[in-house]
């Protein structure tokens, strides 16, 4: 395998927005996302990592194949669910690289690249002259139904990474779970690091 780990932005992104929209949707239907999207949706979204100033893309492509990617935005370009919750917080939302979505194909996985992913990001938001990195996770319970007997979740990478969580920073963002035709709330909690 030829791995290659590329961070783009603005137009750079533009060639690969159809395959990353694919990627996004296969791999965000496996717990603990369960999301039911379509690529279509899904490129829709992706424009504004080709218009906001600041945003990143991290690809990684085995040959010219899209396998993995990691965004990032800053957080004064995000919605409004994801900046209220920092607003009355000590942090300001303009301080902060907002880290949206990872995602690997499993093939891909333990071999360095979900760090390869906060590498870039970090050293992105320090180029921005930014000095908070945070990302927000699902919260599912222990015994939802479609949970894999063999998950297991990515709290000690973080942790290790030198994220904290913090349950008083938390928002809700909706969308379809596999199975439903309907969006529906998920609570969502930020981890949050202060970089050197």
């Amino acid at each position: 395998m030829s791995l290659t780990v590329t961070p783009v932005s603005g137009e750079a992104l533009r060639s690969a927005l159809p395959d990353l929209a694919r990627l996004r949707t296969e791999v965000f239907r496996e717990f603990p996302y369960l999301y039911s999207g379509t690529p279509a949706y899904e490129e829709r979204y992706l424009q504004t990592y080709l218009e906001a100033p600041g945003a990143l893309v991290v690809l990684v492509r085995d040959g010219s194949e899209v396998v993995g990617a990691s965004t990032a935005l800053p957080l004064a370009a995000e919605t409004e669910a994801l900046q209220r919750p920092f607003r009355g917080s000590e942090l300001d939302p303009g301080e902060v690289l907002y880290l949206g979505e990872s995602v690997l194909r499993a093939a891909y996985r333990g071999r360095g690249l979900g760090h390869r992913f906060f590498d870039e990001r970090e050293a992105h938001a320090r180029r921005l002259g930014l000095s908070v990195t945070a990302f927000c996770a699902v919260q599912r319970p222990a015994n939802h139904p479609a949970r894999p007997a063999d998950y297991r979740p990515l709290n000690a990478f973080w942790e290790g990474r030198g994220y904290v969580e913090r349950p008083d920073l938390e928002t809700t963002l909706s969308w379809p779970d596999v199975g439903e035709t309907q969006e529906t709330p998920k609570p969502m909690r930020f981890w949050v690091k202060r970089l050197d």
